[in-house]
């Protein structure tokens, strides 16, 4: 029983995702852009300061992000891609890292003509948007670090002996369709999971000193069920300075929709949300 319950945490980090029935209404703007020798597709939602979102690994825009959407673009430019490899997304003859999803995404806004921007990223994408704060510190205004992992102790040390198991017969059946139903390219799906495996099995500790160095006012987000340990979140907080914390009740992306939690009914995006506006609209100190 309890390395079903520990196979199962690890489905939720590397294939976070939302239940494509509830997708949101088309954007008013999507298309492709070059990327650092990749085409990228994003979508753009709302007026306003811009927000960029950064899906979890395994999923696409929708699949992370399809609950929260419609909320943040009432007030916000909202910026989504599907990262490498992932969606409707093209891939690179090398592996996945979460330093080159930072200067794709780093590489996309600026074709966009989009000079600074705050980022939400959830779970693998929370990885990515930490990395885009060291590596791209002049184009942050804000962080919002959805069960992000910064440390390989940050999640239970039986997690990575599963790792090693992960098959793509074993990725949630709603993941699968979810990007057979977007992609042209059905073969992908094998390299997609096989390269997040590989990125995560790959994972190496994020320097002290370059958390430390992130100047952007930040929110981290995790549910008290959550697979990343309270005391990593902690730790963060710690780190970077005059961050905010919040440990929602629930389990790995509950928070925002994601997918094994809508089941329970659950309401926590209503007032998260609103907590991520507030955040958003505070004047920097």
């Amino acid at each position: 029983m309890k390395k079903t319950i520990l196979y199962a945490i690890f489905t939720l980090l590397l294939f976070s995702s939302f239940r494509m029935d509830n997708q949101p209404a088309p954007g008013p703007l999507h298309g492709y852009s070059a990327v650092n020798g990749i085409q990228m597709y994003y979508e753009i939602y709302g007026q306003g300061q811009p927000l960029v979102l950064i899906h979890g690994g395994g999923s696409t825009i929708e699949t992370t992000f399809g609950r929260v959407i419609p909320m943040l673009a009432k007030k916000y430019r909202v910026i989504a891609m599907d990262l490498q490899a992932h969606g409707r997304s093209g891939d690179r003859d090398a592996p996945e890292s979460f330093e080159q999803d930072a200067d794709d995404v780093a590489a996309l806004l600026k074709n966009l003509h989009i000079p600074k921007a705050s980022f939400f990223g959830f779970s693998n994408g929370g990885t990515s948007a930490v990395q885009i704060a060291i590596r791209h510190p002049e184009i942050v205004d804000k962080l919002i670090l959805g069960s992000a992992l910064c440390k390989r102790s940050g999640v239970p040390e039986q997690f990575w002996g599963f790792m090693k198991a992960a098959k793509l017969a074993n990725m949630p059946e709603e993941l699968k369709e979810a990007y057979l139903k977007v992609s042209a390219n059905p073969g992908g799906l094998q390299v997609m999971h096989d390269k997040d495996a590989a990125r995560m099995l790959n994972f190496k500790d994020i320097p002290d000193e370059e958390i430390r160095s992130i100047k952007a006012p930040a929110l981290i987000i995790i549910g008290d069920r959550d697979v990343i340990k309270p005391e990593h979140a902690i730790e963060m907080q710690r780190q970077i300075a005059g961050s905010e914390l919040a440990i929602i009740p629930g389990g790995h992306g509950e928070y925002i929709g994601e997918i094994t939690t809508l089941k329970s009914g659950s309401k926590e995006a209503s007032f998260v949300i609103p907590m991520i506006e507030e955040f958003l609209n505070k004047t920097k100190r």
